[in-house]
């Protein structure tokens, strides 16, 4: 068997009622939650479980709740002692990662993404920023296109690499509306906007960058346990000081997630396993090497399936 790699979700795979079944029957997933609650100072875990969906999905909400679910979830595949080689996180998902890889405790990574995602909302005023996944685009053809309509004055730029023939880009509401309609004439099949609360990995989120560093700055970070494939380099980290300065580009920069994907397949990973709410990431993989051995656990139903045909292949 090859290498395993662990990777955790981001924003747009929340769902209400995420987590519920890990929180009335497992204790160490259930205090997990109450942690949350307790570190964040609201009810967290009841928003997480009965909604209402506008509440859960502003950013604020969505960042704590997401790596609250997934954390939860690893704890209950934690105890079949599968080890991964590598781990990686699409965006807010990274956190999810540090936090399985030691490099932050689970307290502080809520504290952190509770901020994180409070300044991504205050630093495009609602209306102002937008993002659209681009289909069927090569990333060289559409960075020209943004950096046509960015030097033309309305800010457009790459914000997710996700997998071959999609990329999200993100700034001004009129650069997304301009890259879009140029990148259709460029052969881009379609442009379709995402319900999102602002242009996320976009440089628009360079105020809150720089607000986020002093929040970093406040954390105890350790050296990685496991290996981090990072969002803004997809190379491998290890060293706290490395990861603090790329969790903070993270904020305006792309996220390489084809490309981190591919840096594992080189790395020798063989066996992917999404730990969060969803499947989108397992999707992704499975388009950008479609050998892939790609398993998705979300709940402790799936957590006992995956685990025991991971036992049988060992």
């Amino acid at each position: 068997m090859g290498k395993i790699a662990f990777v955790f979700p981001g924003q747009g795979s929340q769902v209400v009622g995420m987590g519920k079944d890990l929180f009335e029957q497992f204790e160490p997933a259930a205090n997990l939650f109450k942690e949350a609650d307790q570190k964040l100072n609201v009810n967290l875990s009841q928003l997480i479980f009965e909604g209402p969906k506008e509440e859960l999905t502003l950013t604020h909400n969505t960042q704590p709740a997401l790596l609250t679910t997934s954390m939860a979830i690893y704890e209950h595949f934690k105890q079949f002692h599968i080890e991964a080689d590598y781990v990686a996180g699409h965006s807010l998902g990274e956190y999810s990662a540090l936090v399985t890889a030691g490099v932050l405790s689970f307290e502080d990574a809520v504290y952190a993404v509770r901020k994180r995602g409070e300044y991504m909302q205050e630093a495009v005023p609602a209306g102002e920023g937008a993002m659209a996944a681009v289909l069927g685009l090569d990333r060289e053809r559409l960075t020209a296109v943004t950096r046509e309509v960015s030097n033309a004055g309305d800010s457009v730029q790459l914000a997710n690499l996700n997998c071959p023939g999609q990329i999200v880009i993100s700034g001004s509401t009129k650069g997304v509306e301009l890259a879009g309609e140029k990148a259709k004439e460029a052969g881009a099949k379609r442009a379709i906007p995402l319900e999102v609360s602002g242009p996320f990995h976009s440089t628009l989120m360079k105020p809150a960058a720089e607000k986020f560093a002093a929040i970093m700055d406040e954390l105890a970070l350790t050296d990685a346990k496991i290996p981090v494939i990072a969002n803004v380099t997809a190379e491998s980290i290890r060293d706290q000081g490395e990861i603090k300065t790329k969790l903070v580009e993270q904020l305006y920069s792309s996220v390489l997630w084809e490309d981190s994907v591919r840096k594992m397949l080189d790395l020798g990973v063989d066996t992917f396993i999404e730990i969060g709410p969803g499947k989108v990431l397992s999707g992704l993989i499975k388009k950008i090497d479609r050998k892939a051995k790609v398993y998705a656990v979300n709940d402790i139903e799936t957590s006992m399936k995956v685990a025991e045909e991971l036992k049988g292949d060992m």
